[in-house]
């Protein structure tokens, strides 16, 4: 009898161990329409660090509702958007922001297309115009067709 106890709790042990304390779901309230302004062009420049794909504002994840109240709670604190955004990085790092500062880390990311355009436009340039002085062919009599 005590062996059929003991393997049911070590077969249910696994869910329980994953399981999740659900969050509040509700929509938060706001204390008025400029905050809510606020907070929803915030929480649309800032990434789901889950999805990887959707901003925090469109993410139905529980992390992405733990980080809506948590920027709802620093904008309640007086933090500036910069400040919230600067949290969040220093927990997430760079990826958690839709447009990433420019800095040295992110050079490459911003300019690094623009650089492979130059480049490339001047391959071109270069092929194109070594090709366009040679392309005249000297005819050749001695092939019979």
């Amino acid at each position: 009898m005590m062996r059929w106890w003991l393997a049911l709790l070590l077969a249910i042990a696994p869910a329980i161990a994953m399981a999740q304390v659900m969050g509040d779901p509700s929509p938060p309230r706001f204390a008025d329409t400029a905050e809510e302004t606020r907070f929803h062009a915030l929480v649309s420049e800032l990434r789901c660090v889950m999805c990887q794909n959707q901003s925090l504002a469109d993410s139905n994840a529980q992390i992405a509702r733990d980080l809506r109240r948590e920027v709802l709670v620093l904008m309640r604190q007086g933090k500036s958007d910069r400040e919230i955004q600067d949290y969040l990085v220093a927990r997430y790092g760079e990826f958690v922001l839709y447009k990433p500062r420019i800095e040295a880390s992110t050079w490459l990311l911003w300019f690094g297309p623009a650089l492979l355009l130059l480049v490339g436009g001047f391959v071109v340039a270069r092929v194109v115009h070594r090709h366009h002085g040679s392309s005249t062919v000297p005819p050749d009599d001695s092939q019979e067709w």
